[in-house]
């Protein structure tokens, strides 16, 4: 019942926004705080500059853990590993059902994996390609079962939390096209989607895509183990395509600023309890990413 309320006063909340006047005063100040915050982008290294001019021409980029090099990859990795073999192989009971994530206790327990997120160059990547300053969301370790369940997150849809947004996907196996890989269409191409199918945040079936652009647009992201994906889901259709071979197993890392266009849908990997736990291996700067939405002690 309370699920059912809070969807209810986010759908209502949603259209307040798409007022005209309210939305375009939203996004004038918008503009304004992107203008502002020029001078004060972190410094990138030449290869991450790279990364950051692909995500803002197409939306995605596609990179690797060995090309990146973070220093605590290993021990999230091994963290991964550890968690990877207690996530169940299937849903007890609910056949309608295709993914199962990781509590927010094992991620407490595995807490290097919501730290590798969190990491200063990772940011400074976000911040770069956001904008503004940084609000992460935290880590979703999810395996996504072999199954013909396609609903949700595996029919096409842009994320709505903010006008632009990062996720960071981990493959922590290799996936081919059978795999379930995550899909999108390219960029230039979602004004037109947008526009043709009248879109309102809603998911939309391969049939009904196909209408206005036609499938050999369709990008499945294929990878072995320790493929990374940039990507703003926010402003490329996308959806993950399903798995007929294998599980897929990975890690979302999630980012949006922290004026998010529809702060409501934003929420943390964690409870607050074991936020509050894992915050106290993280200093006081980064913090601030983490604890965005109130104060902390």
């Amino acid at each position: 019942m309370i699920t059912i309320v809070k969807k209810l006063r986010n759908e209502i909340i949603r259209k307040i926004y798409r007022i005209p006047l309210l939305s375009n005063t939203a996004d004038i100040a918008y503009q304004m705080a992107i203008t502002k915050h020029i001078d004060h982008l972190p410094y990138l290294a030449e290869n991450d500059l790279s990364l950051v001019e692909n995500i803002q021409e197409k939306g995605i980029a596609i990179t690797s853990l060995k090309q990146l090099s973070i220093p605590s990859t290993m021990e999230m990795l091994q963290s991964a590993k550890l968690l990877g073999a207690k996530i169940p192989r299937n849903i007890a009971g609910n056949q309608n059902e295709f993914t199962v994530h990781a509590t927010s206790e094992q991620i407490r327990e595995h807490s290097s994996i919501f730290l590798w997120g969190i990491q200063e160059r990772l940011l400074n990547i976000v911040e770069n390609y956001l904008g503004l300053s940084v609000a992460y969301h935290g880590a979703y370790f999810r395996r996504d079962i072999n199954n013909q369940v396609q609903k949700k997150s595996r029919l096409w849809h842009l994320d709505k939390e903010d006008r632009k947004m990062l996720k960071i996907i981990i493959y922590l196996n290799d996936v081919n096209e059978d795999g379930g890989p995550f899909e999108y269409i390219p960029k230039f191409l979602t004004s037109h989607i947008s526009k043709s199918l009248k879109y309102d945040d809603t998911y939309i079936k391969d049939e009904t895509m196909e209408q206005v652009v036609s499938s050999s647009y369709w990008q499945p992201c294929t990878g072995n183990s320790g493929t990374v994906i940039f990507a703003d889901t926010a402003n490329i259709f996308h959806r993950g395509k399903l798995p007929l071979a294998s599980d897929r197993l990975s890690i979302f890392f999630d980012y949006t600023t922290r004026q998010p266009k529809h702060p409501f849908y934003c929420k943390s990997s964690l409870n607050n309890n074991d936020l509050v736990t894992i915050s106290s291996r993280l200093c006081e700067h980064q913090k601030e990413y983490v604890f965005w939405q109130h104060n902390y002690n």
